[in-house]
């Protein structure tokens, strides 16, 4: 079988998953370019090959290795357009690095993505997940994304509405694998009202006159905070948060919060989001460690890999704690990351 030179063989994988998951691809080619990505999508359609898109690898987890052909992006580059007065829309390319562009932002003056900082992983893998963190989402901002429709053949741009963002959630996850996203607009604001209601932040500006922070200031401070509690995946290898905090109708809270006074939770109209670390805590795995992975000892969220697990490892782990989970209240955990079997068919 021939390929094009840019394409190589039996290419390692472990360094670019921030879990560190033993793995390797055997095709992979980087992606720098529009013309580049339709090439490849050529190559792959013409040799029956399954694709799979890696940006960070900050949010996967890899079964084994990759029979098909990966496709890293990295496609770069910033730019403001649409400056009108206070606002301004940020233009990122699939392959950013999604921490350095926040501090980008939040540098010149704009808000709206400060909250998301230190978050690992590319721009472009942003809206697939609608990341958020301490009471901002990616939808917040969110104007529109460029991305190649595998379905279809053609280039669409899809407006924040057409996104399906949920909680964790969004189109590109309930139809995987047929849009890649290249581009994304992000509209921020100088003079938008900072976010400091969430906990952790209101703590730690407690006292503080706030009146005068910057966005630069809260990131600075998300990056103080999440350091506190979660290990920087280049010291620990994880997946950042490994389950999706439970949303469960008001009864069912209610019904929980007579038998644990103690629970936290987040209630709504109708639902009430619960904290998945409160309840992995209070089944014994915050800590937990075997030969080669584990929980983390400050926060029971994010799995760990000390010791070069596997991915069956890591979800054998998993699976451990959802089944105790389930047992003691009833709650279903979901994961985060997609898993990524040898066959290519992305599982979330």
């Amino acid at each position: 079988m021939s390929f094009p030179p840019e394409l190589d063989e039996h290419v390692s994988l472990t360094a670019m998953n921030t879990m560190s998951i033993p793995a390797s691809a055997r095709w992979f080619a980087e992606v720098t370019s529009d013309q580049d990505l339709q090439a490849l999508l050529d190559v792959a359609t013409q040799r029956n090959l399954a694709t799979l898109i890696l940006g960070g690898g900050s949010n996967l987890i890899f079964a084994g290795d990759f029979e098909g052909l990966v496709l890293h992006m990295s496609i770069t580059g910033r730019r403001w357009e649409e400056i009108e007065g206070d606002s301004a829309v940020l233009v990122l390319g699939a392959g950013e690095n999604w921490h350095e562009s926040v501090l980008y932002a939040a540098s010149a003056g704009y808000r709206g993505i400060e909250n998301l900082a230190l978050i690992p992983g590319t721009a472009g893998a942003a809206p697939v997940q609608n990341i958020g963190a301490y009471g901002v989402e990616l939808k917040d901002t969110l104007v529109s994304v460029t991305a190649f429709d595998r379905k279809t053949g053609e280039w669409v741009v899809l407006a924040n509405e057409e996104c399906g963002f949920g909680y964790r959630d969004s189109l590109f996850k309930h139809q995987p694998g047929r849009y890649v996203i290249t581009e994304l607009r992000l509209r921020l604001c100088r003079s938008r009202e900072l976010s400091l209601g969430y906990a952790d932040l209101a703590n730690y500006f407690d006292g503080a006159d706030t009146s005068a922070l910057t966005p630069l200031d809260v990131a600075q401070a998300v990056m103080a905070v999440r350091r506190r509690k979660l290990p920087e995946p280049q010291k620990i290898p994880n997946a950042g948060s490994f389950f999706k905090n439970p949303v469960v109708d008001l009864k069912v809270w209610d019904e929980l919060r007579l038998a644990y006074p103690d629970m936290p939770g987040y209630p709504g109209e109708r639902t009430a989001k619960l904290a998945a670390a409160w309840l992995i805590d209070r089944c014994g795995w915050k800590g937990f460690r075997n030969d080669r992975v584990g929980v983390h000892n400050r926060q029971a969220l994010v799995l760990i890999n000390h010791s070069g697990g596997s991915g069956s490892d890591v979800l054998a782990l998993a699976e451990r704690i959802r089944q105790d989970v389930m047992a003691k209240f009833g709650i279903a955990l979901e994961m985060e990351p997609g898993v990524i079997p040898p066959d290519g068919a992305l599982r979330v």
